[in-house]
């Protein structure tokens, strides 16, 4: 069906829109890249835009020795891996009795975890809760409070639901259990959803912030969000003794912010190509159902 006049005009409206939408979410990052491969002097003088001048990469280099920033990165690393590890298990271990329709009171246990999306404990019984469980100073404390998102678990359990009947059914006459189902069948064909959870956690881990601040207060446990704001918020990172004179005036504080927040972004700007074609796919299929 040819589009008419009208709707080739509306076309042509959303995808100006759009392009310049996702240009003012590109450009500014586009120009702090820029800020972090260039020289001091055309940084000095207001010369960089959106392509590096006189590139060089020794605010890289300043940025990982002045800075706790490596040791930083190998924690929020640790961090995401294992988060998402035991934050996609429990929501698997949550979602997929909750789609069994047989499983008695599934209702009412439904409604009692979608009131915490609305109803909390608030921050300070939180805080005491976890300061009475001795779990200060420990990753657990971020791993416990970020187990489950009811909504991931949501998700997942309408994802479950939406699997073909017949193929659980077949599964069953063969002989399998519930776990042999869950493992064998369930999961395999739930890998888009499984992606696009894994997506949802490790964005929310890596960028922990707020309550790595709460329950961490040794400094070689800190994750890099919270090195690299400490960082933006200092003027004092190139007054390190590691660093020789020549390191010094080859650099500028707003260069290595700049490659604070690139060494920030960049990981999770990496593995989502990995994961967008699993993206769209999981979250419309998961959403089928309520």
């Amino acid at each position: 069906m040819k589009a008419t006049r009208g709707e080739k005009l509306f076309y042509a409206v959303n995808y100006v829109l759009l392009a310049l939408i996702a240009l003012t979410c590109i450009l500014p990052f586009i120009h702090i890249i820029a800020l972090s491969l260039s020289d001091r002097t055309s940084v000095d003088s207001g010369h960089v835009f959106f392509w590096p001048v006189g590139l060089q990469f020794t605010a890289y280099k300043i940025f990982f020795i002045a800075s706790p920033a490596f040791n930083a990165f190998k924690n929020s690393v640790l961090i995401t891996l294992i988060g998402v590890g035991l934050s996609l298990l429990g929501t698997i271990l949550a979602a997929y009795p909750l789609s069994r329709s047989y499983l008695i009171g599934r209702r009412y246990l439904v409604l009692g975890m979608v009131f915490t999306m609305l109803f909390s404990g608030g921050l300070i019984p939180t805080y005491l809760v976890i300061k009475n469980m001795h779990l200060i100073d420990s990753y657990w404390s971020l791993w416990l409070t970020g187990f489950i998102s009811t909504y991931n678990m949501l998700l997942m359990k309408s994802y479950f639901e939406n699997i073909p009947y017949e193929v659980q059914e077949a599964a069953r006459i063969d002989g399998c259990s519930d776990t042999s189902l869950l493992i064998r069948i369930i999961l395999p064909l739930s890998m888009p959803m499984l992606a696009t959870l894994a997506l949802f956690y490790g964005i929310s881990f890596w960028n922990a912030f707020m309550s790595v601040l709460m329950y961490i207060n040794k400094s070689d446990m800190m994750n890099l969000t919270v090195v690299v704001q400490a960082m933006l918020q200092k003027n004092d990172l190139l007054n390190s003794p590691s660093l020789n004179s020549e390191e010094q005036a080859a650099v500028a504080t707003e260069m290595v912010k700049a490659v604070g927040v690139v060494v920030m972004v960049v990981p999770m700007l990496v593995i989502y190509p990995f994961l967008q074609k699993y993206f769209v796919k999981g979250v419309m299929l998961g959403s089928v159902k309520g």
